[in-house]
């Protein structure tokens, strides 16, 4: 991490890696020197044009010098800034595309342990620091330099005492400017991290706006924005108080600059040795000088800032994938499935699941039952391929399933949970929600799954019917009608397996009700696995297998747990009698 913070390398890596656009760039560059050259010119044409003035003598080519130059520079540069405006947002748009395809194909396990909204950050606010310091503040530090040097080389030509007076300011612009420019990168980092997680909690808080109203957390929630707000104060204090220092100081040593260049210079003009225009030249050239150097101290904020946001960058973009991006394309339809031996833990003090065996025929319904806390869910998780098993193997017929394409596996797995998720958009959108095809899917076909989960009823009393936006996470709907929206999208999809985490479970009678008989129409002729927090859903199972501390300790039909495990025939008496 240090090399990171320490090193350009990184960095320039980074942005030599998102194939930057090196014409744009290189126009851009040169159009911005050439306005800064054009620039350098103005003071000169001044120094004649003050040098000679009367009515009798103003002349018409050298007015006109002076206004092309101020036009051509207008224009040159116009088009300096769009092109490099142009090369940033190329480069923040390739490494948000880089970032992107690498975060949806990342495994759920970075998920597991990074918050989502530090990870939005990093697409969104950390990229377009990258961006800033490449569109505008690197430009405006080349061009800055070069006007310096160029400056200072017609000066010494013009006049070299003056000169060497007037350089007296530097070095000591310098020790007051690169101090505080450490101190304003230091701050800038801390109030960009700060910033990162102030967002976050606003993000976090309001998403779960129903919990945090129904907890009556207000005040708490209030707190923390107010404490949040504070440090954010706090940062924002410290950085106007750097600005206070560097502004006036700036300002203070300009002043004497100029007083001391305009005293020394009258008393040169005063004296013949030095002509009105030469002064008038001096102190332009002076600004030309004097004004990049104030920009100087931003640059290298800026660019600590930037450094930082690509060592954030680049540890996203160094995460390996999933495993099973390219893999076997095969029908797993009517082959049976096998787990053997099968041990999964999230970290190595947390073993979740202990050799686990069983196997399903084709068509059959297995259940997972047992204690909350067993290893149900985390089967779940591993048949879906979210995470990989410690030890152990799972196959389809023959084949291990770390041999499939995950995009093969999982487009063959129907999965419906308790909290059956959607997205933001319309009941079409989330019917056909990952589908490859799916503006070509007739309004028939949706219509004809929507009436197999008995959702067509609640779909045709919306005024919009399939159009009818569902709203964030799908609050517009009852879970009922969520629960219903999620079986018809598993019946568009004709998954071969099928996997249930208890979908009634939160449900009312009457949506229980219907939401079953979906269920058992959906489970017709597939292999179906089914977590079962009610006995009452599985009885008539093929096979239950009972879990306990990441352990079977039970399978069989109902019957035959009922009689020979005694923790089986205990939920059984409470939930069934």
């Amino acid at each position: 991490m240090k090399k990171h913070q320490t090193s350009l390398k990184p960095f320039i890596s980074l942005i030599l890696s998102t194939k930057i656009p090196k014409t744009a760039l290189i126009i851009g560059l040169a159009a911005s020197i050439l306005t800064t050259l054009t620039g350098l010119v103005v003071p000169l044409l001044t120094k004649n044009l003050v040098d000679g003035f009367s009515v009798e003598s103003l002349s018409v080519p050298l007015i006109i010098g002076i206004g092309a130059a101020f036009i051509i520079q207008a224009i040159i540069s116009g088009i300096s800034i769009y092109l490099l405006s142009y090369v940033g947002q190329k480069v923040v748009a390739r490494l948000r595309d880089r970032m992107w395809v690498k975060l949806i194909r990342m495994p759920v396990r970075y998920f597991d342990k990074h918050s989502s909204w530090q990870t939005v950050s990093r697409v969104i606010n950390d990229t377009s620091i990258v961006r800033d310091l490449i569109s505008n503040h690197f430009p405006q530090f080349i061009t800055g330099i070069i006007s310096i040097i160029g400056a200072i080389a017609i000066l010494l030509v013009m006049d070299w005492k003056m000169t060497l007076l007037m350089l007296i300011s530097v070095p000591i612009t310098l020790a007051i400017m690169i101090p505080l420019g450490r101190k304003m990168a230091k701050i800038s980092r801390g109030l960009q991290d700060e910033t990162a997680t102030f967002t976050g909690h606003i993000t976090q808080t309001l998403s779960e706006i129903r919990l945090m109203k129904s907890s009556t957390a207000e005040q708490i929630e209030e707190e923390k924005g107010m404490g949040g707000i504070d440090k954010l104060l706090g940062f924002g204090l410290r950085e106007a108080r750097i600005f206070a220092m560097i502004g006036p100081a700036m300002y203070l040593i300009m002043m004497v600059v100029i007083v001391m260049i305009i005293a020394y210079g009258g008393m040169r003009v005063a004296g013949g040795t030095m002509s009105t225009g030469s002064l008038v030249a001096f102190l332009l050239y002076l600004f030309q000088i004097i004004m990049p150097i104030t920009s100087f101290a931003m640059f290298f904020t800026q660019l600590q800032k930037a450094k930082g946001a690509t060592e954030r960058i680049i540890e996203i973009l160094e995460q390996p994938l999933e495993e099973g991006q390219d893999g076997i394309v095969m029908d797993i339809s009517s082959l049976p499935i096998t787990i053997e031996n099968v041990s999964f833990s999230y970290s190595e003090e947390e073993p979740v699941l202990e050799n686990v065996s069983l196997e399903a025929q084709p068509g059959q319904m297995i259940a997972f039952a047992g204690p909350s806390g067993g290893g149900k869910t985390t089967m779940f998780g591993l048949l879906e391929r979210f995470y990989e098993p410690t030890a152990g193997e799972i196959k389809i017929g023959d084949t291990p399933i770390r041999q499939i394409s995950l995009n093969s596996l999982r487009s063959q797995i129907g999965y419906v949970s308790q909290e059956s998720a959607m997205m933001a958009g319309t009941l079409r959108e989330n019917l056909c929600y990952g589908l490859e095809n799916k503006e070509s899917i007739p309004d028939d076909r949706l219509w004809k799954v929507a009436k197999m989960a008995y959702a067509d009823q609640f779909i045709e009393a919306f005024p919009k019917g399939l159009d009818t936006e569902v709203g964030e996470r799908g609050v517009k709907l009852s879970g009922g009608q969520r629960q219903r929206i999620a079986i018809a999208r598993a019946f568009l999809r004709d998954p071969k397996i099928l996997m249930m985490d208890e979908a009634t479970a939160s449900l009312d009678s009457q949506s229980e009700s219907i939401v079953q008989q979906a269920l058992t129409r959906l489970m017709e002729g597939r292999t179906t696995f089914v977590i079962a927090h009610r006995l009452s859903t599985i009885v008539n199972a093929d096979k239950i297998v009972f879990i306990e501390n990441g352990r079977i300790t039970g399978i069989g039909t109902h019957y035959e747990l009922a009689q020979s495990h005694s923790l089986y025939r205990e939920f059984a008496e409470q939930q069934l009698a």
